[in-house]
């Protein structure tokens, strides 16, 4: 299977939204990149997943809120975030698009 591309490739996300453009899906491991464009999130959406996700912000900054208070992310920073663990994007940089990698798998497949 030869997979290529370019994550800076068609970006194109008008202001306030977020984009996300699967990139992988192979045994039970899904990849996406999310452009967010100035996102700021009003009205507060909060996500539940079923399963795992660990992101990494390429390009940009944002906020997200848990339970248990809110985490700044810049370029190069990453994440893993339970299945089950509440979550929500409060603000992305209001000065570049933000760039974001996110991989998706069930959780039973966890390890650290």
């Amino acid at each position: 299977m030869k997979v290529q591309g370019n994550l800076f490739a068609a970006m194109e996300t008008p202001c306030g939204f977020e984009r996300f453009d699967e990139l992988l899906q192979h045994q039970g491991v899904r990849i996406e990149r999310i452009v967010s464009n100035q996102y700021k999130d009003n009205p507060p959406v909060w996500y539940e997943q079923d399963g795992s996700e660990w992101v990494v912000v390429i390009s940009g900054n944002a906020q997200l809120e848990f339970e248990s208070g809110r985490v700044d992310l810049k370029a190069g920073d990453y994440m893993l975030i339970e299945a089950g663990q509440r979550h929500r994007v409060v603000s992305t940089d209001e000065d570049e698009p933000t760039v974001w990698l996110a991989m998706h798998w069930n959780s039973a497949q966890t390890s650290v």
